[in-house]
């Protein structure tokens, strides 16, 4: 069994880390996060239970900053991609280390503004956004990352004559592939972000001549969990190539943002690069692909998210039941599973695990660990080598801070698992437990339906 203590690696650098920066052991060899005990955690509020370190996520936010600025000679923002993890307190810690946001629909918009976020550091993605969208983002002075000619469309419109111009990215696909899940690949040409690199010219050149249109930026985007570098030295020659273009138009284009991407360490076997290392060629290259072509550097952007919140997360749970199919298999039920961590399911994620209480236990079997829904492929881990646990120990799976609690669901109509922010031995509540009743909310019984009764 992999755990956070046998990794080899840098414990306060939380990307290269299986466990978060703040993760120790007590005096009796008891897993701790932030200051407190997992078990008591557990405890206190149930689970499954959703634990982020505050300490990993600073660090995290610090290292991009940091980062940033001792590589790029010019002006640079971080932006979170909010989508890995929405809520007031994310949004606020985020916020509170200086960086921006990407939001992608209303409900993350508004979160951002009720957490704090300036909106002048956000953007706003989608390939489908709707007019509702675009209008809340306009009208609070939230760049748009035009995604297509949808997008372009409806902002014309919605622009009031002699309005102030909409702030415009405009997003095309790079064409560079990178060998992660294909579901997650979204820089190559058989994608439905961004307009086509040979419709960027006309795009550009029909917006010089719009009032209602303000281009500061371009974007491209070629992944998710890309241990790779070479892939983001060619992406900013692609994009430096429609710089050029773009301000040899007449725009005033001032940003460059290069997207995020960046993997984290899930399994011991996992060797992502550093943040430090990924920001360092991101900017050489950006760089030197704008001065091999006499440009003024722009601001560099990028879209951390991942790589900012998923290893400062874990997942609590308890232990049920077992069962036993000889010669095959070993089942060992916890008490969430697909609707709190979907991504074993949907992209065959792999993650690593250890008891609360016995962290360093030594594996004596292997498990299969699987979740409570009623669905065969509900499995959180497969063949785990795992030290034998009995019913009502607490479990930890290690790295779900990232789509995690952005991807959960209701499914088998059970509720929703608490959140909790841990700091220096303080645990704070930050998203309530979902009741069963809470499901009933919005249902509606038609009254034909109930004289049936």
């Amino acid at each position: 069994m992999a755990t956070p203590y046998e990794s080899g690696c840098d414990p306060v650098s939380p990307n290269r880390n299986l466990a978060p920066v703040s993760a120790e052991l007590d005096d009796q060899g008891r897993l701790m996060v932030g200051g407190c005990r997992l078990s008591e955690l557990a405890e206190r509020y149930g689970t499954p239970l959703y634990v982020l370190d505050e300490q990993s996520i600073r660090a995290s936010a610090q290292e991009y900053r940091e980062a940033l600025k001792r590589h790029y000679p010019g002006d640079s923002l971080a932006v979170y991609a909010s989508k890995a993890h929405s809520s007031l307190a994310l949004t606020g810690l985020v916020a509170s280390e200086g960086l921006g946001l990407d939001a992608v629909s209303a409900g993350e918009l508004l979160t951002a503004f009720d957490g704090g976020m300036p909106p002048e550091r956000m953007v706003l993605h989608g390939n489908n956004k709707s007019v509702e969208e675009l209008a809340l983002a306009y009208s609070h002075g939230v760049m748009v990352v035009a995604d297509n000619q949808h997008d372009l469309d409806c902002l014309a419109e919605l622009v009031p004559k002699g309005g102030a111009p909409v702030r415009l990215m405009l997003r095309f696909t790079p064409g560079i592939e990178c060998h992660t899940h294909e579901y997650i690949r979204t820089g190559h040409l058989d994608s439905k972000f961004g307009f086509d690199p040979d419709q960027l010219q006309p795009v550009l050149t029909a917006l010089a001549g719009c009032a209602w249109a303000r281009v500061e930026g371009l974007h491209a985007h070629i992944g998710s969990q890309i241990f790779e570098l070479d892939p983001h030295r060619d992406l900013a020659a692609v994009m430096a190539d429609a710089l050029k273009l773009a301000r040899e138009l007449g725009h005033p284009v001032r940003d460059l943002n290069v997207g995020g991407g960046l993997g984290i360490r899930y399994v011991e076997s996992d060797d992502p690069p550093s943040i430090d290392a990924w920001v360092k060629v991101v900017a050489e290259a950006v760089t030197l692909a704008c001065r091999e072509r006499g440009l003024e550097l722009p601001r560099l952007m990028c879209e951390p998210g991942r790589s900012l919140v998923a290893s400062s997360g874990v997942t609590v749970y308890t232990v049920g039941a077992r069962k036993v199919v000889p010669g095959i298999r070993t089942y060992v039920s916890v008490d969430g599973g697909m609707s709190d961590n979907p991504r074993p399911i949907t992209y065959q994620s792999l993650y690593t695990a250890c008891l609360a209480d016995r962290p360093l236990a030594t594996a004596d079997e292997t498990i299969t660990l699987a979740g409570k829904h009623c669905e065969s492929g509900d499995v959180l881990l497969k063949d785990l080598p795992f030290p034998t646990c009995r019913s009502g120990e607490v479990l930890v799976v290690l790295a779900t801070g990232a789509y995690n609690l952005s991807m959960s669901s209701n499914y088998n109509r059970i509720p929703r698992p608490a959140a909790v922010l841990v700091h220096q031995g303080e645990a704070e509540l930050i998203q309530r437990r979902e009741q069963p009743e809470d499901l009933l909310r919005y249902d509606l019984m038609p009254d034909r339906l109930r004289s049936l009764k």
